[in-house]
Protein backbone atom coordinates (compact mmCIF):
# COMPACT_ATOMS: atom_id res chain seq x y z
CA UNK A 1 0.00 0.00 0.00
CA UNK A 2 1.33 3.44 -0.92
CA UNK A 3 2.19 5.70 1.95
CA UNK A 4 1.54 9.41 2.31
CA UNK A 5 2.66 11.45 5.28
CA UNK A 6 0.13 13.87 6.72
CA UNK A 7 1.87 16.83 8.34
CA UNK A 8 -0.12 16.52 11.55
CA UNK A 9 -0.11 14.88 14.98
CA UNK A 10 -3.88 15.19 15.26
CA UNK A 11 -5.11 11.58 15.52
CA UNK A 12 -8.67 12.64 14.60
CA UNK A 13 -7.38 14.22 11.37
CA UNK A 14 -5.14 11.24 10.51
CA UNK A 15 -8.12 8.91 10.99
CA UNK A 16 -10.28 11.18 8.80
CA UNK A 17 -7.72 11.14 5.97
CA UNK A 18 -7.25 7.36 6.29
CA UNK A 19 -11.03 6.94 5.86
CA UNK A 20 -11.19 9.24 2.85
CA UNK A 21 -8.05 8.12 0.98
CA UNK A 22 -8.64 4.45 0.31
CA UNK A 23 -5.64 2.57 -0.99
CA UNK A 24 -3.20 4.76 0.91
CA UNK A 25 -1.68 4.43 4.35
CA UNK A 26 -1.62 7.83 6.01
CA UNK A 27 1.30 8.33 8.41
CA UNK A 28 1.40 10.99 11.12
CA UNK A 29 4.38 13.11 12.13
CA UNK A 30 4.89 10.90 15.18
CA UNK A 31 5.07 7.79 12.98
CA UNK A 32 7.93 9.24 10.91
CA UNK A 33 9.82 10.54 13.95
CA UNK A 34 9.29 14.22 13.18
CA UNK A 35 9.85 16.14 16.41
CA UNK A 36 9.16 19.72 17.27
CA UNK A 37 6.62 22.11 15.86
CA UNK A 38 6.36 23.73 12.44
CA UNK A 39 6.07 27.50 12.67
CA UNK A 40 2.97 28.50 10.72
CA UNK A 41 4.14 31.98 9.76
CA UNK A 42 1.92 32.37 6.69
CA UNK A 43 -0.83 34.96 6.44
CA UNK A 44 -3.06 32.67 4.34
CA UNK A 45 -4.19 29.06 4.67
CA UNK A 46 -2.37 28.26 1.42
CA UNK A 47 0.94 29.62 2.75
CA UNK A 48 0.62 27.71 6.03
CA UNK A 49 -0.31 24.51 4.21
CA UNK A 50 2.76 24.82 1.95
CA UNK A 51 5.07 25.60 4.88
CA UNK A 52 3.97 22.38 6.59
CA UNK A 53 4.23 20.08 3.54
CA UNK A 54 7.63 21.48 2.51
CA UNK A 55 9.08 21.23 6.04
CA UNK A 56 8.06 17.59 6.38
CA UNK A 57 9.08 16.69 2.82
CA UNK A 58 12.56 18.18 3.39
CA UNK A 59 12.84 16.32 6.72
CA UNK A 60 12.12 13.01 4.94
CA UNK A 61 14.47 13.84 2.07
CA UNK A 62 17.33 14.42 4.53
CA UNK A 63 16.65 10.95 5.89
CA UNK A 64 16.83 9.52 2.36
CA UNK A 65 13.12 8.77 2.21
CA UNK A 66 11.07 9.70 -0.84
CA UNK A 67 7.52 9.76 0.48
CA UNK A 68 4.78 12.16 -0.64
CA UNK A 69 3.54 14.62 1.96
CA UNK A 70 0.18 16.31 2.35
CA UNK A 71 -0.64 19.11 4.74
CA UNK A 72 -3.86 20.92 5.30
CA UNK A 73 -4.78 24.22 6.77
CA UNK A 74 -8.38 24.96 7.38
CA UNK A 75 -10.43 27.66 8.91
CA UNK A 76 -13.79 29.23 9.46
CA UNK A 77 -14.54 32.45 7.57
CA UNK A 78 -17.46 34.55 8.83
CA UNK A 79 -18.87 37.20 6.50
CA UNK A 80 -19.91 39.67 9.23
CA UNK A 81 -16.39 39.49 10.70
CA UNK A 82 -14.68 40.27 7.36
CA UNK A 83 -13.58 36.64 6.96
CA UNK A 84 -12.32 36.20 10.53
CA UNK A 85 -11.22 34.03 12.25
CA UNK A 86 -9.87 32.61 8.94
CA UNK A 87 -6.20 31.64 9.11
CA UNK A 88 -6.29 32.18 12.89
CA UNK A 89 -9.26 29.84 13.50
CA UNK A 90 -7.36 27.36 15.70
CA UNK A 91 -6.05 30.11 17.97
CA UNK A 92 -8.78 32.73 17.64
CA UNK A 93 -9.04 33.27 21.40
CA UNK A 94 -5.25 33.27 21.81
CA UNK A 95 -4.44 29.58 22.21
CA UNK A 96 -5.49 26.23 20.75
CA UNK A 97 -8.64 26.05 22.88
CA UNK A 98 -11.77 25.05 20.95
CA UNK A 99 -14.19 26.08 23.70
CA UNK A 100 -12.60 29.52 24.16
CA UNK A 101 -12.62 30.00 20.37
CA UNK A 102 -16.34 29.16 20.17
CA UNK A 103 -17.20 31.49 23.04
CA UNK A 104 -15.26 34.36 21.45
CA UNK A 105 -16.94 33.76 18.07
CA UNK A 106 -20.47 33.75 19.50
CA UNK A 107 -19.67 36.91 21.50
CA UNK A 108 -18.33 38.69 18.39
CA UNK A 109 -21.54 37.86 16.52
CA UNK A 110 -23.94 39.02 19.24
CA UNK A 111 -26.57 41.30 17.71
CA UNK A 112 -25.46 40.62 14.12
CA UNK A 113 -28.19 39.46 11.76
CA UNK A 114 -25.81 38.19 9.04
CA UNK A 115 -24.40 34.93 10.38
CA UNK A 116 -23.37 33.44 7.02
CA UNK A 117 -20.02 31.67 6.98
CA UNK A 118 -18.01 29.05 5.19
CA UNK A 119 -15.32 26.59 6.18
CA UNK A 120 -12.34 26.32 3.87
CA UNK A 121 -9.66 23.66 3.63
CA UNK A 122 -6.45 24.01 1.67
CA UNK A 123 -4.47 20.81 1.08
CA UNK A 124 -0.96 21.03 -0.28
CA UNK A 125 0.66 17.97 -1.84
CA UNK A 126 4.41 17.59 -2.34
CA UNK A 127 6.52 14.82 -3.83
CA UNK A 128 9.74 14.78 -5.83
CA UNK A 129 7.99 15.95 -9.01
CA UNK A 130 4.78 17.68 -7.97
CA UNK A 131 3.62 20.54 -5.81
CA UNK A 132 -0.15 20.99 -5.89
CA UNK A 133 -2.84 22.89 -3.99
CA UNK A 134 -6.46 21.76 -3.55
CA UNK A 135 -9.15 23.98 -2.02
CA UNK A 136 -12.49 22.84 -0.64
CA UNK A 137 -15.29 24.95 0.87
CA UNK A 138 -18.59 24.25 2.56
CA UNK A 139 -21.21 26.88 3.33
CA UNK A 140 -23.41 27.51 6.33
CA UNK A 141 -24.29 29.84 9.17
CA UNK A 142 -23.14 30.36 12.73
CA UNK A 143 -25.76 29.34 15.30
CA UNK A 144 -26.49 31.40 18.42
CA UNK A 145 -25.67 28.47 20.70
CA UNK A 146 -23.85 25.13 20.62
CA UNK A 147 -25.78 22.22 19.10
CA UNK A 148 -24.51 18.65 19.21
CA UNK A 149 -21.01 17.42 19.97
CA UNK A 150 -18.38 20.07 20.59
CA UNK A 151 -15.40 17.71 20.41
CA UNK A 152 -13.99 19.26 17.27
CA UNK A 153 -13.35 22.91 16.46
CA UNK A 154 -16.38 24.97 15.49
CA UNK A 155 -18.57 21.96 14.57
CA UNK A 156 -21.23 22.63 17.22
CA UNK A 157 -21.81 26.24 16.07
CA UNK A 158 -21.51 25.72 12.29
CA UNK A 159 -24.93 25.02 10.77
CA UNK A 160 -24.35 23.26 7.44
CA UNK A 161 -26.73 24.40 4.70
CA UNK A 162 -26.48 21.11 2.74
CA UNK A 163 -27.08 18.97 5.87
CA UNK A 164 -29.66 21.26 7.56
CA UNK A 165 -27.97 20.65 10.92
CA UNK A 166 -24.72 21.59 12.64
CA UNK A 167 -21.59 19.55 12.01
CA UNK A 168 -21.79 18.76 15.74
CA UNK A 169 -25.15 17.03 15.15
CA UNK A 170 -23.98 15.21 12.01
CA UNK A 171 -22.45 11.74 11.81
CA UNK A 172 -18.85 11.46 10.62
CA UNK A 173 -20.12 10.10 7.28
CA UNK A 174 -22.58 12.97 6.83
CA UNK A 175 -19.94 15.55 7.67
CA UNK A 176 -17.34 13.97 5.33
CA UNK A 177 -19.87 14.00 2.48
CA UNK A 178 -20.12 17.81 2.47
CA UNK A 179 -17.21 19.07 4.54
CA UNK A 180 -14.57 21.51 3.34
CA UNK A 181 -11.93 18.84 3.95
CA UNK A 182 -14.03 16.26 2.09
CA UNK A 183 -14.30 18.61 -0.91
CA UNK A 184 -10.55 19.28 -0.96
CA UNK A 185 -9.82 15.55 -0.59
CA UNK A 186 -12.07 14.78 -3.61
CA UNK A 187 -9.80 17.02 -5.72
CA UNK A 188 -6.69 15.43 -4.21
CA UNK A 189 -8.04 11.95 -5.04
CA UNK A 190 -8.62 12.94 -8.68
CA UNK A 191 -5.02 14.14 -8.84
CA UNK A 192 -3.63 10.97 -7.20
CA UNK A 193 -5.33 8.88 -9.90
CA UNK A 194 -3.15 10.62 -12.51
CA UNK A 195 0.14 9.58 -10.86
Amino acid sequence: MKQIVLASRNTHKVEEFNNMLEGYEILSLDEIGFEGDIEETGTTMEENSRIKSESVYNFLKEKGKDIAVIADDSGLCVDALNGAPGVYSARYAGSHDDEANRIKLLKELEGKSDRSAYMACVISYKDSQHEEIFVGKTFGEITTQKLGSDKFGYDSVFYSLPLKKTFGEASAEEKDSVSHRGEAVKLLKEFLKTL
